[in-house]
């Protein structure tokens, strides 16, 4: 067997495993996989949120952390991340981390497939990235989200578009377009939208006047 089709056995086989726990296989496949710094680009990511010190930020879906870090660092000790999951072993993972590392501005919060549960006080944004097609009854969740959103408030997405092989295969994508209805729907406006992700959209909603 060539290396390539090893390879190819060997993603397979980690997928049907991450099926088989109850979660997308993308999900574990992909969260700090080899290689997806180069096509995820996390720190101009990151950027083009242009945060402000101190503010709160849900990360929704933070799986095992690939975002959470980033986010804490750009908010500054003063600020706070919520990382929010429905997988209680990511977030165990993220909470060791967390008092390893001494990030108390990173609190993991086991979330609810229907709501997110962010804690009291709300967030000025919620980030989630390769998460969205895992929603069931998106437009309800986020019309349901909007209560955690503070004044001023924004929902940032990043989800696949389904030019990779991978996500198309697997339907891990929900393209831009569906996701701009599903948001107007639940009350919000597109305020911004990044095209430098090639494998994913990048769209940014606040709420709508």
């Amino acid at each position: 067997m060539s290396r390539r089709a090893r390879v190819a056995v060997l993603v397979l086989l980690a997928a049907a495993a991450g099926i088989a726990a109850g979660c997308g296989p993308l999900r574990r496949l992909a969260y700090a996989g080899p290689g997806r710094d180069a096509w995820q680009q996390p720190d101009r990511v990151v950027a083009s949120l242009d945060l402000e010190p101190g503010a709160r930020v849900a990360d929704l879906g933070a799986g095992g952390g690939y975002f959470t870090w980033r986010l804490a660092d750009a908010v500054g000790p003063e600020g706070q991340i919520f990382a929010v999951d429905v997988d209680e072993e990511m977030l165990a993972h993220i909470a060791e981390q967390a008092r390893e590392q001494g990030d108390a501005n990173v609190e993991a919060v086991l979330g609810e497939y229907d709501d997110p549960l962010v804690p009291e006080g709300g967030v000025d944004w919620i980030f989630t990235c390769n998460t969205y097609h895992h929603i069931q009854g998106r437009t309800a969740y986020f019309a349901n989200a909007r209560r955690y959103l503070r004044p001023g408030g924004r929902i940032a997405i990043v989800e696949f578009n389904g030019k990779g092989w991978f996500e198309r295969w697997f339907v891990h994508y929900i393209p831009a377009d569906e996701i701009r209805a599903e948001m107007r729907a639940a009350g919000y406006a597109e305020l911004a939208s990044h095209d430098y992700l090639g494998r994913q959209s990048f769209l940014v909603f606040g709420l709508a006047d």
